[in-house]
């Protein structure tokens, strides 16, 4: 596939160094106390989230799952508001209240961050209908992972969205694993692409190692959904190269097998790339890495600098305000 113009081909090098990074940084917090709660990696799928963000505009929507960082960091929410939620601050995009599973900027369009896993697929089905009620050229982008396909929820949503032409964009992100089981032990039908073709709607599978590949494909599939071809389903096959979470002792999977992914690492392939094209140097490469270094230096310095919320404040969106005038 073509690469872009130098501009456009290092800032897509540049955003999946930010999630290696941030997530990198976030892991070694982690181990220090300093995020508690769970925690889940999106190191090795940052194509995905990369490559998808580059075919939606700010009035689109984003649906996300619990392994969402990496969507929030490429969908533009700051740095310092993302890592301030990790750290339980006020200052955090949720007020500290949500933490890593929950990170949410309705300004932005960025619907979570959802704990359940295929929780997000209802809502993306909702937010796209009211799209549609309302006669807005929106798009909805809903993540999940493989695992979410065995809920009722996929079944449903992807029922409602083809039954009504919903403009849904559901990109399945395919680690093989879910949350410790491999694809094959849990579906009988492995293909995904299949099973969202019984709905009748466009499914095709993607390489989710090349963010060029996914871009291509997500530029694609939004113009079929935004000009009211109804949903599309991108079946994204990555890989993850950490845990499911930080207590996930990986007893599923050998060691071999994760070093053998981690030769189509998307992050190092597509940087080699960019050298072997004379798009990208040693020095431009060394500065773009100290940018990110000081840019996460400084948001984990927000975040520790950070409120705690005060006791008083507790109750605060525990129940919505009852309506004027009711008893």
């Amino acid at each position: 596939m073509t690469l872009p113009q130098r501009d456009d081909a290092t800032r897509l090098l540049r955003e999946m160094l930010r999630i290696r990074r941030f997530e990198e940084k976030c892991a070694e917090l982690y181990s220090a106390e300093k995020i508690r709660g769970f925690l889940h990696l999106y190191i090795g799928e940052e194509a995905v989230a990369v490559g998808v963000m580059q075919a939606l505009t700010p009035d689109d929507a984003i649906v996300a799952t619990y392994r969402e960082h990496g969507h929030a960091l490429a969908r533009g929410i700051p740095a310092r508001a993302i890592m301030a939620e990790m750290f339980g601050k006020l200052e955090g995009c949720s007020h500290g209240r949500g933490g890593s599973m929950h990170i949410f900027d309705a300004a932005l369009r960025f619907y979570g961050g959802n704990a359940i896993v295929g929780g997000g697929l209802p809502i993306a089905v909702g937010l796209a209908l009211a799209d549609r009620m309302r006669g807005l050229s929106r798009v909805t982008t809903c993540f999940f992972g493989e695992g979410a396909v065995a809920e009722g929820e996929f079944h449903e949503s992807m029922n409602l969205a083809a039954l009504w032409r919903l403009p849904v964009l559901f990109c399945c992100e395919n680690n093989l694993y879910a949350m410790g089981t491999a694809l094959a032990r849990s579906e009988s039908e492995t293909d995904l692409c299949v099973k969202a073709a019984s709905y009748e709607m466009p499914a095709w599978p993607v390489d989710g190692m090349d963010v060029l590949a996914v871009a291509d494909a997500a530029q694609r599939a939004v113009l079929t959904v935004r000009a009211g071809g109804g949903p599309v389903f991108l079946e994204l096959r990555t890989y993850r190269f950490r845990a499911h979470s930080m207590y996930d002792p990986q007893l599923y999977r050998s060691k071999e097998e994760v070093e053998q992914w981690k030769q189509r690492d998307p992050v190092v392939l597509y940087g080699e790339r960019l050298v072997a094209a004379g798009l990208l140097d040693a020095d431009e490469r060394e500065r773009v890495e100290r940018e990110i270094a000081n840019e996460i230096d400084d948001a984990v310095a927000f975040a520790e600098a950070g409120s705690p919320e005060p006791v008083a404040e507790l109750e605060r969106f525990v129940y919505s305000d009852p309506p004027r005038g009711s008893a």
